[in-house]
């Protein structure tokens, strides 16, 4: 299931500091706080979301983290495009291909409301449950 994403991503006033690496590594290593990736395939694979720390932010437990990690890394592949303002491609494509995955500029897709509702339920059954260390 193909899914497009840019770095540095381009704001109103400024361009992000990320870089690609940064932002790949992210989504393979780090945790459904931080990346929009792994929160939907989280979703989709029904792990549960917790509540952690002060309580503000939400990720998968460690084993599902460890798990999420584990299937992306034997499942997913990156492939990469070279552009001076990639903002302008990602809109094209989100506009002209199925990328079921991806959530902004892409309410066109049949998949987009189904995946907003299971992300928030995830986050409703996630405030209901106890902080986690």
């Amino acid at each position: 299931m193909p899914i497009v994403g840019i770095a540095p991503r381009h704001m109103a006033n400024r361009t992000s500091t990320q870089n690609l690496r940064k932002r790949v590594q992210y989504h393979y290593r780090g945790n459904a706080e931080g990346s929009t990736l792994r929160f939907s395939l989280g979703c989709l694979l029904g792990l549960e979301l917790r509540r952690v720390g002060s309580g503000k932010r939400m990720t998968f437990c460690k084993a599902g983290e460890a798990e999420l990690s584990q299937r992306m890394a034997e499942n997913a592949r990156v492939c990469w495009i070279e552009h001076d303002e990639p903002w302008t491609m990602e809109s094209e494509f989100i506009s002209r291909l199925d990328l079921p995955l991806n959530l902004d500029q892409n309410s066109h897709n049949p998949f987009h409301s189904r995946l907003k509702e299971l992300r928030s339920q995830a986050r409703r059954r996630a405030r209901e449950l106890p902080v986690t260390a």
